[in-house]
Protein backbone atom coordinates (compact mmCIF):
# COMPACT_ATOMS: atom_id res chain seq x y z
CA UNK A 1 0.00 0.00 0.00
CA UNK A 2 2.91 2.31 0.58
CA UNK A 3 6.60 2.68 -0.04
CA UNK A 4 9.23 3.68 2.49
CA UNK A 5 10.86 7.08 2.16
CA UNK A 6 14.05 8.12 4.01
CA UNK A 7 13.48 11.38 5.88
CA UNK A 8 16.05 12.87 8.29
CA UNK A 9 17.31 9.53 9.40
CA UNK A 10 13.87 7.97 9.74
CA UNK A 11 11.81 5.86 7.39
CA UNK A 12 8.26 6.96 6.87
CA UNK A 13 5.63 5.39 4.63
CA UNK A 14 4.78 7.05 1.33
CA UNK A 15 1.64 6.19 -0.58
CA UNK A 16 2.18 4.83 -4.06
CA UNK A 17 0.04 6.13 -6.90
CA UNK A 18 -2.74 3.48 -6.72
CA UNK A 19 -3.05 3.95 -2.96
CA UNK A 20 -3.13 7.74 -3.31
CA UNK A 21 -5.91 7.60 -5.90
CA UNK A 22 -7.82 5.13 -3.71
CA UNK A 23 -7.43 7.51 -0.77
CA UNK A 24 -8.88 10.39 -2.81
CA UNK A 25 -11.77 8.19 -3.91
CA UNK A 26 -12.39 7.15 -0.33
CA UNK A 27 -12.37 10.72 0.96
CA UNK A 28 -14.88 11.69 -1.74
CA UNK A 29 -17.14 8.80 -0.75
CA UNK A 30 -16.99 9.66 2.95
CA UNK A 31 -17.58 13.38 2.27
CA UNK A 32 -20.60 12.55 0.08
CA UNK A 33 -22.10 10.42 2.85
CA UNK A 34 -21.24 12.99 5.51
CA UNK A 35 -23.31 15.59 3.66
CA UNK A 36 -26.20 13.11 3.40
CA UNK A 37 -25.84 12.34 7.11
CA UNK A 38 -26.02 16.01 8.09
CA UNK A 39 -29.25 16.40 6.10
CA UNK A 40 -30.72 13.10 7.39
CA UNK A 41 -30.84 11.56 3.94
CA UNK A 42 -32.09 8.86 3.49
CA UNK A 43 -35.12 9.67 5.61
CA UNK A 44 -35.35 8.31 9.16
CA UNK A 45 -38.03 5.87 10.30
CA UNK A 46 -39.30 4.17 13.45
CA UNK A 47 -37.10 1.07 13.02
CA UNK A 48 -34.04 3.31 13.13
CA UNK A 49 -35.57 5.32 15.96
CA UNK A 50 -35.85 2.13 18.02
CA UNK A 51 -32.09 1.67 17.76
CA UNK A 52 -31.69 5.35 18.63
CA UNK A 53 -33.89 5.06 21.70
CA UNK A 54 -31.92 1.99 22.78
CA UNK A 55 -28.71 4.04 22.38
CA UNK A 56 -30.28 6.78 24.51
CA UNK A 57 -31.23 4.28 27.22
CA UNK A 58 -27.77 2.67 27.13
CA UNK A 59 -26.07 6.06 27.43
CA UNK A 60 -28.24 6.95 30.41
CA UNK A 61 -27.59 3.60 32.07
CA UNK A 62 -31.28 2.66 32.00
CA UNK A 63 -31.09 -0.43 29.79
CA UNK A 64 -28.57 -2.99 28.56
CA UNK A 65 -30.44 -4.57 25.63
CA UNK A 66 -28.99 -7.59 23.87
CA UNK A 67 -31.48 -7.63 21.00
CA UNK A 68 -33.61 -4.97 19.39
CA UNK A 69 -36.61 -4.13 21.56
CA UNK A 70 -39.49 -6.45 20.73
CA UNK A 71 -37.49 -9.23 19.06
CA UNK A 72 -34.82 -11.80 19.82
CA UNK A 73 -32.50 -12.05 16.84
CA UNK A 74 -31.10 -8.62 15.85
CA UNK A 75 -28.07 -7.60 17.91
CA UNK A 76 -27.57 -4.09 19.26
CA UNK A 77 -23.94 -3.39 18.34
CA UNK A 78 -24.93 -0.22 16.48
CA UNK A 79 -26.83 1.15 19.49
CA UNK A 80 -23.84 0.53 21.75
CA UNK A 81 -21.55 2.30 19.27
CA UNK A 82 -23.87 5.32 19.14
CA UNK A 83 -24.65 5.42 22.88
CA UNK A 84 -21.68 7.62 23.96
CA UNK A 85 -22.40 10.19 21.24
CA UNK A 86 -26.13 10.26 21.96
CA UNK A 87 -25.43 10.59 25.69
CA UNK A 88 -23.07 13.51 25.03
CA UNK A 89 -24.94 15.41 22.31
CA UNK A 90 -28.53 14.26 22.82
CA UNK A 91 -30.68 12.35 20.34
CA UNK A 92 -30.39 13.49 16.73
CA UNK A 93 -30.18 11.58 13.48
CA UNK A 94 -26.72 12.83 12.38
CA UNK A 95 -25.27 11.94 15.79
CA UNK A 96 -26.89 8.50 15.65
CA UNK A 97 -25.52 7.84 12.16
CA UNK A 98 -21.94 9.04 12.67
CA UNK A 99 -20.70 5.59 13.80
CA UNK A 100 -22.18 4.13 10.59
CA UNK A 101 -20.17 6.65 8.58
CA UNK A 102 -17.03 5.57 10.46
CA UNK A 103 -17.83 1.91 9.75
CA UNK A 104 -18.22 2.72 6.06
CA UNK A 105 -14.82 4.43 6.00
CA UNK A 106 -13.32 1.41 7.76
CA UNK A 107 -14.99 -0.90 5.22
CA UNK A 108 -13.40 1.02 2.33
CA UNK A 109 -9.96 0.87 3.94
CA UNK A 110 -10.19 -2.85 4.69
CA UNK A 111 -11.52 -3.92 1.31
CA UNK A 112 -8.80 -1.85 -0.39
CA UNK A 113 -6.14 -3.50 1.73
CA UNK A 114 -7.50 -7.00 1.18
CA UNK A 115 -7.91 -6.50 -2.57
CA UNK A 116 -4.31 -5.30 -2.88
CA UNK A 117 -3.13 -8.39 -1.03
CA UNK A 118 -5.08 -10.95 -3.09
CA UNK A 119 -5.37 -9.18 -6.46
CA UNK A 120 -3.52 -6.04 -7.65
CA UNK A 121 -3.02 -2.39 -6.56
CA UNK A 122 -4.83 -0.62 -9.40
CA UNK A 123 -7.68 -3.12 -9.25
CA UNK A 124 -8.05 -2.36 -5.54
CA UNK A 125 -8.32 1.31 -6.47
CA UNK A 126 -11.01 0.49 -9.04
CA UNK A 127 -13.01 -1.47 -6.43
CA UNK A 128 -12.85 1.46 -4.01
CA UNK A 129 -13.98 3.77 -6.80
CA UNK A 130 -17.06 1.63 -7.40
CA UNK A 131 -17.86 1.40 -3.70
CA UNK A 132 -17.78 5.15 -3.13
CA UNK A 133 -20.69 5.51 -5.55
CA UNK A 134 -24.16 4.90 -4.25
CA UNK A 135 -27.79 5.71 -4.87
CA UNK A 136 -30.46 5.62 -2.20
CA UNK A 137 -30.60 1.82 -1.78
CA UNK A 138 -26.84 1.57 -1.20
CA UNK A 139 -26.40 4.55 1.11
CA UNK A 140 -29.48 3.54 3.11
CA UNK A 141 -27.81 0.22 3.90
CA UNK A 142 -24.57 1.98 4.78
CA UNK A 143 -25.80 4.95 6.84
CA UNK A 144 -29.08 4.10 8.54
CA UNK A 145 -28.99 2.43 11.94
CA UNK A 146 -31.17 -0.61 11.32
CA UNK A 147 -28.88 -3.37 12.50
CA UNK A 148 -26.27 -5.80 11.26
CA UNK A 149 -24.77 -5.09 7.90
CA UNK A 150 -22.61 -1.96 8.44
CA UNK A 151 -20.61 -3.67 11.20
CA UNK A 152 -20.44 -7.28 9.99
CA UNK A 153 -18.86 -6.40 6.64
CA UNK A 154 -15.72 -4.87 8.20
CA UNK A 155 -15.62 -7.80 10.64
CA UNK A 156 -15.45 -10.32 7.78
CA UNK A 157 -12.73 -8.31 6.03
CA UNK A 158 -10.61 -8.25 9.20
CA UNK A 159 -11.04 -12.02 9.53
CA UNK A 160 -9.83 -12.56 5.98
CA UNK A 161 -6.90 -10.18 6.45
CA UNK A 162 -5.94 -12.12 9.59
CA UNK A 163 -6.00 -15.33 7.55
CA UNK A 164 -3.86 -13.78 4.81
CA UNK A 165 -1.35 -12.52 7.38
CA UNK A 166 -1.16 -15.86 9.16
CA UNK A 167 -0.65 -17.75 5.91
CA UNK A 168 2.00 -15.31 4.69
CA UNK A 169 3.79 -15.23 8.04
CA UNK A 170 3.48 -11.45 8.46
CA UNK A 171 1.58 -11.71 11.77
CA UNK A 172 3.90 -12.47 14.69
CA UNK A 173 1.40 -12.74 17.56
CA UNK A 174 -0.40 -15.58 15.91
CA UNK A 175 -2.40 -16.84 18.88
CA UNK A 176 -3.68 -13.36 19.63
CA UNK A 177 -4.72 -12.98 15.98
CA UNK A 178 -6.63 -16.27 16.08
CA UNK A 179 -8.39 -15.18 19.28
CA UNK A 180 -9.35 -11.88 17.61
CA UNK A 181 -10.70 -13.88 14.65
CA UNK A 182 -12.92 -15.85 17.02
CA UNK A 183 -14.11 -12.72 18.82
CA UNK A 184 -15.16 -11.15 15.52
CA UNK A 185 -17.04 -14.32 14.57
CA UNK A 186 -18.96 -14.21 17.85
CA UNK A 187 -19.82 -10.51 17.60
CA UNK A 188 -20.94 -10.92 13.98
CA UNK A 189 -23.15 -13.88 14.95
CA UNK A 190 -24.77 -11.82 17.69
CA UNK A 191 -25.22 -8.84 15.39
CA UNK A 192 -26.75 -10.34 12.24
CA UNK A 193 -27.29 -13.96 11.22
CA UNK A 194 -27.41 -13.02 7.53
CA UNK A 195 -23.62 -12.99 7.54
CA UNK A 196 -23.46 -16.73 8.31
CA UNK A 197 -22.37 -17.78 4.77
CA UNK A 198 -19.37 -15.45 4.91
CA UNK A 199 -18.50 -16.53 8.44
CA UNK A 200 -18.54 -20.15 7.28
CA UNK A 201 -16.17 -19.58 4.34
CA UNK A 202 -13.91 -17.32 6.43
CA UNK A 203 -13.70 -20.07 9.05
CA UNK A 204 -12.80 -22.69 6.45
CA UNK A 205 -10.13 -20.38 5.06
CA UNK A 206 -8.61 -20.03 8.52
CA UNK A 207 -8.63 -23.82 8.97
CA UNK A 208 -6.83 -24.19 5.62
CA UNK A 209 -4.21 -21.61 6.64
CA UNK A 210 -3.38 -22.78 10.19
CA UNK A 211 -5.01 -26.17 10.65
CA UNK A 212 -2.09 -27.63 12.61
CA UNK A 213 -1.94 -24.67 14.99
CA UNK A 214 -5.67 -24.99 15.70
CA UNK A 215 -5.02 -28.38 17.31
CA UNK A 216 -3.27 -26.62 20.22
CA UNK A 217 -3.64 -23.38 22.15
CA UNK A 218 -4.71 -21.46 19.06
CA UNK A 219 -7.78 -23.64 18.70
CA UNK A 220 -8.74 -23.10 22.34
CA UNK A 221 -8.27 -19.34 21.97
CA UNK A 222 -10.41 -19.38 18.81
CA UNK A 223 -13.26 -21.09 20.65
CA UNK A 224 -12.86 -18.75 23.61
CA UNK A 225 -13.00 -15.72 21.33
CA UNK A 226 -16.22 -16.95 19.69
CA UNK A 227 -17.74 -17.63 23.12
CA UNK A 228 -16.90 -14.14 24.40
CA UNK A 229 -18.27 -12.45 21.28
CA UNK A 230 -21.52 -14.39 21.26
CA UNK A 231 -21.94 -14.40 25.08
CA UNK A 232 -24.66 -11.70 25.16
CA UNK A 233 -26.83 -13.79 22.82
CA UNK A 234 -26.20 -17.00 24.79
CA UNK A 235 -27.07 -15.38 28.13
CA UNK A 236 -30.23 -13.80 26.72
CA UNK A 237 -31.38 -17.09 25.21
CA UNK A 238 -30.79 -18.96 28.45
CA UNK A 239 -33.10 -16.47 30.19
CA UNK A 240 -35.72 -16.43 27.43
CA UNK A 241 -39.06 -18.13 27.91
CA UNK A 242 -40.32 -21.01 25.74
CA UNK A 243 -40.59 -19.90 22.13
CA UNK A 244 -38.81 -16.59 22.77
CA UNK A 245 -35.27 -17.82 22.10
CA UNK A 246 -33.51 -16.65 18.95
CA UNK A 247 -33.75 -19.95 17.08
CA UNK A 248 -37.49 -20.29 17.69
CA UNK A 249 -38.21 -16.71 16.67
CA UNK A 250 -35.99 -16.89 13.59
CA UNK A 251 -37.54 -20.21 12.58
CA UNK A 252 -41.04 -18.74 12.92
CA UNK A 253 -40.11 -15.77 10.74
CA UNK A 254 -38.47 -17.98 8.12
CA UNK A 255 -41.34 -20.47 7.89
CA UNK A 256 -44.42 -18.26 7.84
CA UNK A 257 -47.43 -19.98 6.37
CA UNK A 258 -48.67 -19.14 2.92
CA UNK A 259 -48.12 -20.22 -0.66
CA UNK A 260 -44.48 -20.31 -1.70
CA UNK A 261 -43.85 -18.47 -4.97
CA UNK A 262 -42.32 -20.60 -7.73
CA UNK A 263 -38.55 -20.77 -8.04
CA UNK A 264 -38.68 -18.82 -11.30
CA UNK A 265 -40.27 -15.80 -9.57
CA UNK A 266 -37.84 -15.93 -6.65
CA UNK A 267 -34.81 -16.22 -8.91
CA UNK A 268 -36.11 -13.40 -11.08
CA UNK A 269 -36.64 -11.15 -8.05
CA UNK A 270 -33.28 -12.08 -6.53
CA UNK A 271 -31.16 -11.74 -9.66
CA UNK A 272 -32.89 -9.12 -11.79
CA UNK A 273 -33.86 -6.78 -8.93
CA UNK A 274 -31.89 -7.72 -5.82
CA UNK A 275 -28.38 -8.01 -7.26
CA UNK A 276 -28.41 -4.75 -9.27
CA UNK A 277 -30.02 -2.86 -6.38
CA UNK A 278 -27.46 -4.16 -3.90
CA UNK A 279 -24.63 -2.95 -6.15
CA UNK A 280 -26.07 0.52 -6.71
CA UNK A 281 -27.11 0.06 -10.35
CA UNK A 282 -30.78 0.96 -9.88
CA UNK A 283 -32.84 3.67 -8.17
CA UNK A 284 -34.68 2.64 -5.03
CA UNK A 285 -38.01 2.25 -6.87
CA UNK A 286 -36.76 -0.58 -9.08
CA UNK A 287 -34.60 -1.59 -12.01
CA UNK A 288 -35.32 -0.94 -15.66
CA UNK A 289 -34.59 -3.69 -18.14
CA UNK A 290 -31.39 -1.96 -19.22
CA UNK A 291 -30.17 -2.15 -15.59
CA UNK A 292 -31.01 -5.82 -15.00
CA UNK A 293 -28.23 -7.20 -17.19
CA UNK A 294 -25.81 -7.36 -14.27
CA UNK A 295 -28.18 -9.70 -12.43
CA UNK A 296 -28.19 -12.04 -15.42
CA UNK A 297 -24.40 -11.87 -15.67
CA UNK A 298 -23.76 -12.29 -11.93
CA UNK A 299 -24.04 -16.12 -11.72
CA UNK A 300 -21.71 -16.40 -14.72
CA UNK A 301 -19.19 -14.14 -13.00
CA UNK A 302 -19.39 -16.29 -9.86
CA UNK A 303 -18.57 -19.42 -11.87
CA UNK A 304 -15.76 -17.71 -13.77
CA UNK A 305 -14.39 -16.28 -10.52
CA UNK A 306 -14.34 -19.73 -8.95
CA UNK A 307 -12.53 -21.18 -11.99
CA UNK A 308 -9.96 -18.35 -11.93
CA UNK A 309 -9.33 -18.92 -8.23
CA UNK A 310 -8.85 -22.68 -8.66
CA UNK A 311 -6.49 -22.23 -11.61
CA UNK A 312 -4.48 -19.59 -9.73
CA UNK A 313 -4.25 -21.92 -6.74
CA UNK A 314 -2.89 -24.75 -8.89
CA UNK A 315 -0.33 -22.49 -10.57
CA UNK A 316 0.89 -20.92 -7.31
CA UNK A 317 3.96 -22.13 -5.47
CA UNK A 318 3.58 -24.57 -2.60
CA UNK A 319 3.99 -22.19 0.37
CA UNK A 320 0.63 -21.13 1.78
CA UNK A 321 1.62 -17.49 1.54
CA UNK A 322 1.60 -17.81 -2.26
CA UNK A 323 -1.71 -19.65 -2.38
CA UNK A 324 -3.73 -17.72 0.18
CA UNK A 325 -4.87 -15.13 -2.39
CA UNK A 326 -6.73 -17.62 -4.60
CA UNK A 327 -8.14 -19.34 -1.51
CA UNK A 328 -9.61 -16.06 -0.23
CA UNK A 329 -10.97 -15.26 -3.70
CA UNK A 330 -12.69 -18.64 -3.81
CA UNK A 331 -14.08 -18.07 -0.31
CA UNK A 332 -15.57 -14.74 -1.39
CA UNK A 333 -17.17 -16.33 -4.44
CA UNK A 334 -18.67 -19.15 -2.39
CA UNK A 335 -19.87 -16.69 0.27
CA UNK A 336 -21.71 -14.68 -2.40
CA UNK A 337 -23.22 -17.82 -3.95
CA UNK A 338 -24.48 -19.10 -0.59
CA UNK A 339 -25.91 -15.69 0.33
CA UNK A 340 -27.72 -15.43 -2.98
CA UNK A 341 -29.04 -18.99 -2.68
CA UNK A 342 -30.30 -18.31 0.84
CA UNK A 343 -32.05 -15.16 -0.38
CA UNK A 344 -33.85 -16.74 -3.35
CA UNK A 345 -35.13 -19.52 -1.09
CA UNK A 346 -37.22 -16.89 0.70
CA UNK A 347 -40.65 -15.94 -0.68
CA UNK A 348 -39.72 -12.28 -0.09
CA UNK A 349 -37.38 -12.45 -3.08
CA UNK A 350 -40.50 -12.75 -5.26
CA UNK A 351 -43.19 -10.94 -3.29
CA UNK A 352 -41.20 -7.87 -2.19
CA UNK A 353 -37.84 -7.69 -3.99
CA UNK A 354 -37.45 -3.91 -3.71
CA UNK A 355 -37.90 -3.76 0.06
CA UNK A 356 -35.76 -6.81 0.76
CA UNK A 357 -32.82 -6.21 -1.57
CA UNK A 358 -31.07 -4.81 1.52
CA UNK A 359 -30.39 -8.39 2.59
CA UNK A 360 -28.01 -8.69 -0.38
CA UNK A 361 -25.90 -5.67 0.55
CA UNK A 362 -23.26 -8.05 1.97
CA UNK A 363 -22.53 -9.09 -1.63
CA UNK A 364 -20.30 -6.00 -1.78
CA UNK A 365 -17.75 -8.10 0.14
CA UNK A 366 -17.35 -10.32 -2.92
CA UNK A 367 -16.96 -7.55 -5.47
CA UNK A 368 -13.15 -8.04 -5.77
CA UNK A 369 -13.47 -11.77 -6.49
CA UNK A 370 -16.42 -11.32 -8.86
CA UNK A 371 -14.81 -8.60 -10.99
CA UNK A 372 -11.19 -9.82 -10.86
CA UNK A 373 -11.46 -12.09 -13.95
CA UNK A 374 -12.88 -9.20 -15.98
CA UNK A 375 -9.98 -6.99 -14.88
CA UNK A 376 -7.33 -9.60 -15.70
CA UNK A 377 -8.70 -10.22 -19.18
CA UNK A 378 -9.15 -6.50 -19.86
CA UNK A 379 -5.58 -5.68 -18.78
CA UNK A 380 -4.16 -8.51 -20.91
CA UNK A 381 -6.06 -7.14 -23.89
CA UNK A 382 -4.85 -3.57 -23.51
CA UNK A 383 -1.25 -4.68 -22.92
CA UNK A 384 -1.34 -6.59 -26.18
CA UNK A 385 -0.43 -9.92 -24.58
CA UNK A 386 -3.55 -11.76 -25.81
CA UNK A 387 -4.46 -13.30 -29.15
CA UNK A 388 -7.44 -12.40 -31.31
CA UNK A 389 -9.92 -14.25 -29.12
CA UNK A 390 -8.29 -12.78 -26.03
CA UNK A 391 -8.58 -9.26 -27.47
CA UNK A 392 -12.27 -9.79 -28.16
CA UNK A 393 -12.85 -11.13 -24.65
CA UNK A 394 -10.81 -8.28 -23.21
CA UNK A 395 -12.85 -5.71 -25.11
CA UNK A 396 -16.08 -7.24 -23.75
CA UNK A 397 -14.63 -7.29 -20.22
CA UNK A 398 -13.64 -3.65 -20.54
CA UNK A 399 -17.15 -2.80 -21.72
CA UNK A 400 -18.68 -4.58 -18.72
CA UNK A 401 -16.44 -2.75 -16.24
CA UNK A 402 -17.07 0.58 -17.96
CA UNK A 403 -20.84 -0.03 -18.01
CA UNK A 404 -20.83 -0.89 -14.29
CA UNK A 405 -18.99 2.32 -13.49
CA UNK A 406 -21.11 4.50 -15.75
CA UNK A 407 -24.46 3.17 -14.49
CA UNK A 408 -23.43 3.37 -10.82
CA UNK A 409 -22.21 6.94 -11.39
CA UNK A 410 -25.43 7.89 -13.18
CA UNK A 411 -27.63 6.47 -10.39
CA UNK A 412 -25.51 8.30 -7.80
CA UNK A 413 -25.69 11.64 -9.59
CA UNK A 414 -29.45 11.36 -10.16
CA UNK A 415 -30.03 10.55 -6.50
CA UNK A 416 -27.82 13.39 -5.26
CA UNK A 417 -29.39 15.87 -7.69
CA UNK A 418 -33.08 14.94 -7.60
CA UNK A 419 -33.67 12.05 -5.20
CA UNK A 420 -33.13 13.75 -1.85
CA UNK A 421 -35.97 16.28 -1.97
CA UNK A 422 -38.70 13.82 -0.89
CA UNK A 423 -36.62 12.62 2.05
CA UNK A 424 -35.92 16.15 3.22
CA UNK A 425 -39.59 17.11 2.94
CA UNK A 426 -40.74 14.10 4.94
CA UNK A 427 -38.03 14.68 7.53
CA UNK A 428 -39.05 18.34 7.88
CA UNK A 429 -42.69 17.34 8.46
CA UNK A 430 -41.69 14.82 11.14
CA UNK A 431 -39.59 17.44 12.93
CA UNK A 432 -42.38 20.02 12.67
CA UNK A 433 -44.77 17.55 14.30
CA UNK A 434 -42.27 16.78 17.06
CA UNK A 435 -41.61 20.46 17.78
CA UNK A 436 -45.32 21.29 17.94
CA UNK A 437 -46.20 18.43 20.30
CA UNK A 438 -43.17 19.05 22.47
CA UNK A 439 -44.12 22.71 22.87
CA UNK A 440 -47.92 22.55 23.13
CA UNK A 441 -48.79 18.91 23.76
CA UNK A 442 -50.39 16.50 24.08
CA UNK A 443 -47.40 14.63 25.45
CA UNK A 444 -49.02 11.19 25.59
CA UNK A 445 -50.37 10.15 22.20
CA UNK A 446 -51.31 7.15 20.12
CA UNK A 447 -50.15 6.75 16.53
CA UNK A 448 -49.16 4.19 13.92
CA UNK A 449 -45.89 2.27 13.98
CA UNK A 450 -44.05 4.49 11.50
CA UNK A 451 -44.96 7.61 13.49
CA UNK A 452 -44.47 6.60 17.12
CA UNK A 453 -40.84 5.79 17.82
CA UNK A 454 -39.58 8.43 15.41
CA UNK A 455 -41.73 10.99 17.27
CA UNK A 456 -40.38 9.82 20.63
CA UNK A 457 -36.77 10.05 19.42
CA UNK A 458 -37.29 13.47 17.83
CA UNK A 459 -38.65 14.82 21.12
CA UNK A 460 -36.05 13.15 23.38
CA UNK A 461 -38.91 11.23 25.03
CA UNK A 462 -40.75 14.45 25.93
CA UNK A 463 -43.63 12.98 23.91
CA UNK A 464 -44.50 9.31 24.49
CA UNK A 465 -46.40 7.35 21.86
CA UNK A 466 -48.29 4.05 21.90
CA UNK A 467 -48.60 2.12 18.62
CA UNK A 468 -52.01 1.34 17.13
CA UNK A 469 -52.88 -0.47 13.93
CA UNK A 470 -55.15 1.07 11.31
CA UNK A 471 -58.24 -0.36 13.02
CA UNK A 472 -57.22 1.27 16.33
CA UNK A 473 -56.20 -2.01 17.95
CA UNK A 474 -52.85 -2.33 19.77
CA UNK A 475 -49.98 -2.54 17.28
CA UNK A 476 -46.29 -3.41 17.37
CA UNK A 477 -45.12 -1.73 20.56
CA UNK A 478 -41.44 -2.63 20.69
CA UNK A 479 -40.79 -0.92 24.03
CA UNK A 480 -43.73 -1.69 26.32
CA UNK A 481 -43.04 1.05 28.94
CA UNK A 482 -44.14 3.64 26.35
CA UNK A 483 -47.42 1.79 25.78
CA UNK A 484 -48.07 1.61 29.51
CA UNK A 485 -47.39 5.33 30.01
CA UNK A 486 -49.88 6.30 27.32
CA UNK A 487 -52.35 3.73 28.67
CA UNK A 488 -52.33 5.51 32.05
CA UNK A 489 -52.91 8.95 30.51
CA UNK A 490 -56.30 10.46 31.37
CA UNK A 491 -56.55 12.39 28.12
CA UNK A 492 -54.24 10.98 25.43
CA UNK A 493 -53.93 12.49 22.00
CA UNK A 494 -53.96 10.77 18.62
CA UNK A 495 -51.54 11.44 15.78
CA UNK A 496 -52.58 10.17 12.35
CA UNK A 497 -51.45 10.76 8.81
CA UNK A 498 -54.06 12.78 6.96
CA UNK A 499 -56.73 10.51 5.39
CA UNK A 500 -54.96 7.32 6.48
CA UNK A 501 -57.07 4.30 7.56
CA UNK A 502 -56.40 5.21 11.20
CA UNK A 503 -57.50 8.79 10.57
CA UNK A 504 -60.79 7.71 8.95
CA UNK A 505 -61.48 5.10 11.63
CA UNK A 506 -60.84 7.60 14.43
CA UNK A 507 -63.18 10.18 12.91
CA UNK A 508 -65.94 7.59 12.65
CA UNK A 509 -65.53 6.69 16.31
CA UNK A 510 -65.52 10.32 17.37
CA UNK A 511 -68.65 10.83 15.22
CA UNK A 512 -70.20 14.17 16.09
CA UNK A 513 -67.27 15.06 18.30
CA UNK A 514 -64.75 14.91 15.47
CA UNK A 515 -65.00 18.58 14.61
CA UNK A 516 -65.72 19.67 18.16
CA UNK A 517 -62.61 17.97 19.56
CA UNK A 518 -59.39 19.97 19.24
CA UNK A 519 -57.83 19.01 15.89
CA UNK A 520 -54.66 20.42 14.39
CA UNK A 521 -53.06 19.72 11.05
CA UNK A 522 -49.28 19.79 11.22
CA UNK A 523 -47.52 18.99 7.98
CA UNK A 524 -49.06 15.78 6.74
CA UNK A 525 -50.46 14.82 10.15
CA UNK A 526 -53.64 15.40 12.14
CA UNK A 527 -53.45 15.69 15.92
CA UNK A 528 -56.65 14.89 17.83
CA UNK A 529 -57.06 15.65 21.52
CA UNK A 530 -60.58 14.60 22.55
CA UNK A 531 -61.89 15.21 26.05
CA UNK A 532 -62.42 11.49 26.64
CA UNK A 533 -59.99 8.82 25.39
CA UNK A 534 -60.86 6.51 22.49
CA UNK A 535 -59.65 3.03 23.38
CA UNK A 536 -61.91 0.56 21.53
CA UNK A 537 -59.71 -2.45 22.42
CA UNK A 538 -60.83 -2.05 26.04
Amino acid sequence: MSQAEQHRGRRRPRLDRPALVALLFGLAGVLYRLVLTLFTVPVSNSDEATFGLAALHIGQGRERPVFLYGQHYMGMVESYLAAPLVALAGPSWPVLRLPMLALYALFLYLIHRLTRRICAPWFATFVVGLLVLGGERVVRDQLTVVGGRPEVKPAVLVMLLITVGLAAGTIHRRRLAVAAFGLLVGVALWSDWLILPYLAVAGLTLVWAVRRELLGWSGLLLVAGVAVGVAPMIVDNLRAGPGDDSLSVFREISTKTGPLPPWSDRIRGGLLEGVPLAHGLCPVDGCGRWQQWFGVLYPVLLVVGAVFAVLAYRRAARPRGQRVGPVVQLALVVGAALTLLSYVRSPLAATSPLDNARYLSVLQLSLPAVLWPLWVVAVACWRGTAGALGRLTGALSTAVLAALTAIALLVTVLFAATGTAASRTEEAQARELAAALRADGPHQVYGDYWTCNRLIFNTDEAVVCGVLDGDLSPGQNRYLPYWRLVGRAERPGYVTEVDSPMDRRLRRLLADRADAAPVREIGGYRVYHPDTPVRPWR
